[in-house]
């Protein structure tokens, strides 16, 4: 059953060598279009070989400027491309929802490759202040995005990640197919229709 639709909107961005297709983003796009939000998954160009210009470009086109009504969810490195567009936004802007799932904004040992990419990182400071509600979600033992990194980016952001256990990377190959705990950053506990399977 799906709810009628609102004024939301939300949009799903994948991480490195991954696809719109991939893990748990087809599931969780479900999960919110059955809430009555309709949900994008931009293909974000080159996903094995990412350029930072054109990532930030595709999340750019698919989500534009956000307001209370807009939701962005992402994972690992497409949470360092979402960060850094809501950073080249001109103000006034403001984001209804953003759940980042093993985000970081420093380079990872696991994944040098990535170092001209990731470089500076980016500057968080402000943005929190403009999302009204923020959710990081980070494994006990994610093999390439440190734990501390996904902490340090929820301390810039002014706030704590939670905890999923045993979820790896988040990553089909980690048996992570659904993410409820993302959903629950995006739909308020209590608001959500009965889900189907």
């Amino acid at each position: 059953m799906t709810t009628p639709t609102s004024g939301r909107r939300a949009s799903i961005v994948h991480g490195y060598g991954a696809t719109p297709a991939d893990h748990w983003f087809g599931r969780l796009a479900e999960r919110l279009r059955q809430a009555g939000v309709p949900t994008t998954i931009p293909a974000l160009p080159n996903p094995e070989a990412p350029d930072p210009a054109e990532w930030t470009d595709a999340v750019r086109a698919d989500a534009g400027t956000p307001d209370e009504d807009s939701v962005i969810v992402a994972h690992s490195l497409g949470c360092l491309t979402v960060l850094r567009h809501l950073h080249s936004l001109p103000t006034p802007w403001r984001l209804g929802a953003l759940v980042l799932v093993a985000g970081f904004v420093d380079p990872l040992p696991a994944l040098p490759e990535l170092d001209a990419y990731i470089a500076d990182g980016c500057d968080v400071e402000g943005l929190a202040a403009r999302i009204d509600r923020l959710t990081i979600l980070r494994s006990d033992a994610d093999p390439y995005v440190p734990t501390g990194h996904t902490d340090r980016l929820a301390h810039l952001l002014g706030t704590t990640a939670e905890l999923v256990p045993d979820a790896g990377h988040f990553l089909a190959s980690d048996g992570i197919t659904d993410l409820p705990q993302a959903l629950k950053g995006i739909v308020p506990v209590g608001s959500a229709p009965t889900f189907t399977a």
